[in-house]
């Protein structure tokens, strides 16, 4: 068996700084969100501790104390929740929890699959009037943040063989259809938007975005999961492929945009991209694993070997790494060594090497040789905070598996829709 990377020790010293939510400091625990986020409160850290329990590395007593935290209050359903807030978070994190105590927290799942689902039905409703209307989509409608696709990886888990999932499925199947505009044909994600979800100056006429977390990546990522695991609906495989097409057609190499503006599509606005992270969020580590995703779905051995190729250049583009500038799992180095791992678990022979090699460098630039874990471990909480998608907990979390080379125990990346 191989020994863990070094870098498992500054998983295991946050897992410790954050083992009591008691201890919490104020300004954490006083923030609005803090009980029902995933991405910046208590379920985040639960799930920490959840995958670490899992793989036998800590005791299950934080989790039920954070859990406790995270379910202290009634929980939010309806339009004000979404995958990473509300009751799709905390039923996240319990299925998690499941996965590694088989039969624990039935009840409590049963309860918040009905609410997800119902709630995810009435999505489906309104995305469906809107596409009759002829109107163009807001990004929360169908991201992986705050849309159909994040939902969707909580119905897909929980319901594979429901009703639900189908609908979500369907609707994202519509979302590849183009539109007409204004005599100007778009795809069918379009939004008239600016990436962060609100109308902005800067975006006249909207943008169509790329990322796996805002972007048709995160709906392209669902429909490729739930196709591997046998869930089908009409059109399925075909707005697959629309999605391929589009992102093969704004390809520079092994590099994406992270959005387009109605600028590049009028005129000759193809210049070379600035240098960007290869992020979850927004880049090719994202892109690059829901193409994969895509490939093995459809068995497509020349778009994984091509999926799995832009992963790996990214990896040891100086100029993509010298823009990572901390450790989260969003968008840093933790992020990238997991998305690495998980790559290189599902590629051909020869980018399995590559990638392994990567996730390797990216642990050593994550926690360098002769770093103090303790020093590391405090800094980054006093600086980034203990979030999940761009803190200490999604940090120490995406580090397990690569550190350790083993899979998740719980799945739970499924929130990133990178599994």
């Amino acid at each position: 068996m191989t020994s863990p990377h070094p870098a498992l020790r500054l998983s295991d010293q946050i897992a410790e700084l954050l083992i009591d939510p008691a201890a919490a400091p104020a300004a954490w625990s006083s923030r609005p969100q803090w009980r029902q986020s995933l991405a910046h409160g208590a379920p985040g850290i639960a799930l920490l501790h959840i995958e670490r329990a899992a793989m036998g590395l800590g005791p299950w007593e934080p989790v039920r104390a954070w859990l406790s935290v995270a379910a202290g209050i009634p929980v939010t359903s309806g339009t004000d929740s979404y995958l990473y807030y509300g009751a799709p978070a905390l039923a996240h994190a319990l299925t998690c929890a499941a996965q590694a105590r088989p039969g624990s927290y039935q009840r409590a799942l049963a309860h918040l699959y009905e609410v997800v689902a119902a709630d995810a039905v009435r999505r489906c409703e309104q995305a469906e009037a809107r596409i009759e209307r002829g109107e163009l989509p807001a990004l929360a409608e169908f991201d992986t943040i705050r849309g159909l696709a994040g939902i969707g990886s909580v119905l897909l888990r929980r319901g594979p063989g429901g009703d639900p999932i189908r609908r979500v499925l369907a609707c994202l199947v519509r979302l590849a259809e183009d539109v007409k505009q204004h005599g100007e044909v778009l795809p069918g994600w379009w939004t008239l938007a600016s990436p962060s979800g609100e109308v902005d100056e800067r975006f006249p006429g909207g943008h169509a975005n790329f990322g796996l977390a805002h972007g048709i990546a995160g709906p392209l990522a669902l429909l490729a999961l739930a196709l591997r695991q046998g869930v089908e609906v009409d059109g399925q495989r075909e707005a697959i492929r629309t999605v391929l097409a589009w992102l093969e057609h704004w390809r520079d190499g092994h590099t994406w945009p992270y959005w387009i503006t109605p600028a590049h599509l009028t005129g000759p606005d193809r210049r070379p991209l600035p240098p960007q992270r290869p992020s979850w969020c927004y880049g090719t580590a994202g892109i690059a694993r829901a193409l994969q995703l895509a490939a093995l779905a459809l068995d497509d051995p020349h778009l994984r070997h091509d999926a799995e190729s832009a992963l790996a250049t990214a990896l040891v583009d100086p100029k993509a790494l010298a823009a990572t500038t901390d450790l989260s799992a969003c968008h840093g180095y933790a992020g990238l060594a997991h998305i690495a791992h998980r790559t290189a678990a599902d590629a051909s022979p020869r980018n399995t090497g590559r990638l392994r090699s990567s996730a390797d460098l990216l642990l050593d630039t994550t926690h360098p040789p002769h770093a103090d874990p303790d020093e590391q471990a405090h800094h980054l909480l006093a600086t980034a905070g203990p979030a999940f998608l761009e803190g200490a907990a999604g940090t120490a979390l995406a580090l397990l598996a690569p550190a350790t080379g083993a899979a998740p125990a719980t799945g739970w990346d499924t929130c990133l829709l990178t599994s």
